[in-house]
């Protein structure tokens, strides 16, 4: 980045205090785990952390934009970004421009609302839900809030214990969450989604933009499907042995228990395990479930998986268990299949860009030139045909390491999947590896928009 882009970040940050630095970090929660956020002191160890999660960057300040319009920081906003209160009041009436939510915009609003008197009313009807060593006097309403959180004494669609209380002494805040819990109640009924349209409308026309009706897929039950990793890591050939593919397992099994999957490992199958596996949850009953997900990790060649015996299994096949016939439990719903492998043994030419990526990279070799013809089926591949792609050993792979992390950033934003496989595409494209590209594919038959519901707790990581 540019010296004038540190600067920038810089000047900010000395211009913060800590109470400001406080009320970043709470609006942040959704998007940055708790863990790390607590161990931040000063401002420029938060924007720091904003870098490296690439939700700050030259060119891209729209979320912390909109963190110093949240704290009124209305100097900062326009003397260093150009920007103003009236525009940023614009820019996040759009939906799905806001990167804080509603629920973390309330939670904020009524910490500024309420009184020194009114905090120690709250902390003194908390007293036998929180530890005390926990509302001290020097506590703020926000580290409050945080362990209201932590104790499970509210969440973004139970606020009943926070009205409860503040019902008593300050009735007009408990009217604020009444007006939020009323156009939850409506968003959430809506089945469908609108999209403004990009046309161009001429002055003075009658009625309003026209609106682009787009359909999303349901994802009402608890747990939403089955992920199942097939993971081989150790081969009969020592030296083929998939360094770095544990850490790929914990990220989604991170990610997917988060979003309150069921998820599964299988290590170490033969190339005829592999294809009874999946045949074998293409048989359960999935009537209670919304989706079905599957990441397969390992060798392969073009069109195939290597098992670890050296034999292989055709993508084709593995797909081909979840058409509507073979899987008629899951019909009509979403079966998304990721695979980390090359598609070939080439490395993949491109400009040169800083690169970005430390640890021994390795290649991986399993293809996919296409799906069968059914709805309903995503693959998401590491690379396009023909080339290579990487894992680090250290790390785990580019792909699905970048695809966790987007996942984490942008679930919570109610983005749908292709959107975020597109922004993977971009980030995984736009970096050097052992001197190579990588471009990953997307390839689907969804008939419908795929938005992850997220739980209600604030952090991905306890």
């Amino acid at each position: 980045m540019s010296t004038d882009f540190h600067k920038l970040l810089f000047d900010i940050s000395e211009a913060l205090v800590a109470d400001e630095l406080a009320a970043l970090k709470f609006l942040s929660l959704e998007h940055i785990p708790m863990r790390k956020l607590e161990a931040i002191q000063e401002p420029k160890a938060f924007f720091e952390v904003l870098q490296e999660k690439g939700m700050v960057e030259a060119g891209n300040l729209s979320f912390l934009k909109e963190l110093l319009y949240r704290i009124s920081r209305i100097d900062l906003l326009e003397a260093q970004l150009g920007s103003s209160r009236e525009e940023m009041e614009r820019e996040l009436q759009i939906p799905g421009r806001a990167w804080v939510s509603a629920y973390r915009q309330l939670l904020y609003g009524i910490a500024e609302d309420l009184t020194p008197e009114d905090v120690k009313s709250v902390k003194f009807l908390l007293q036998k839900r929180i530890p005390k060593n926990k509302l001290q006097d020097n506590a703020s309403m926000l580290k409050v809030l945080l362990e209201m959180e932590r104790n499970g004494l509210i969440k973004e669609d139970d606020l009943a214990m926070l009205k409860y209380i503040l019902k008593g002494f300050r009735a007009d805040v408990k009217k604020k969450i009444d007006t939020y819990e009323e156009k939850k109640k409506e968003s959430d009924s809506k089945e469908k989604l609108h999209y403004p349209m990009s046309m161009s409308v001429h002055p003075g026309a009658e009625g309003e933009t026209p609106h682009l009706l787009v359909e999303s897929y349901k994802m009402k039950n608890i747990p939403h499907g089955y992920c199942v990793i097939l993971n081989n890591y150790i081969f009969k050939n020592p030296y083929e042995a998939r360094e770095g593919t544990v850490k790929d397992k914990e990220a989604v099994e991170r990610v997917f228990k988060w979003l309150q999957f069921e998820t599964v490992e299988h290590m170490d199958l033969e190339a005829k395990q592999m294809y009874a596996k999946i045949k074998e949850y293409s048989k359960k009953d999935h009537s209670n479930m919304d989706c079905f997900v599957c990441f397969i990790f390992s060798h392969g060649e073009k069109d195939k998986i290597k098992g670890v015996d050296h034999k292989f299994v055709n993508i084709k096949d593995l797909l081909s268990c979840f058409s509507g016939s073979n899987c008629p439990s899951l019909a009509g719903k979403p079966k998304l299949f990721f695979i980390q492998a090359c598609q070939g043994s080439v490395g993949h030419p491109g400009v040169t860009v800083k690169e970005d990526s430390s640890g021994h990279l390795e290649k991986d070799a399993t293809p996919l030139t296409s799906i069968p013809d059914q709805a309903d089926i995503l693959v998401g591949m590491a690379t396009v045909e023909d080339y290579e792609c990487y894992r680090c050993t250290e790390t785990g792979s580019v792909y699905v390491q970048c695809l966790c992390d987007k996942m984490k950033l942008l679930c919570p934003l109610r983005k749908d999947l292709i959107t975020i496989l597109t922004e993977v595409n971009k980030e995984v494209g736009g970096r050097v590896l052992n001197g190579w590209k990588q471009m990953p594919k997307i390839t689907s038959t969804l008939r419908k928009q795929l938005i992850f519901q997220i739980p209600q707790s604030p952090s991905i990581e306890k």
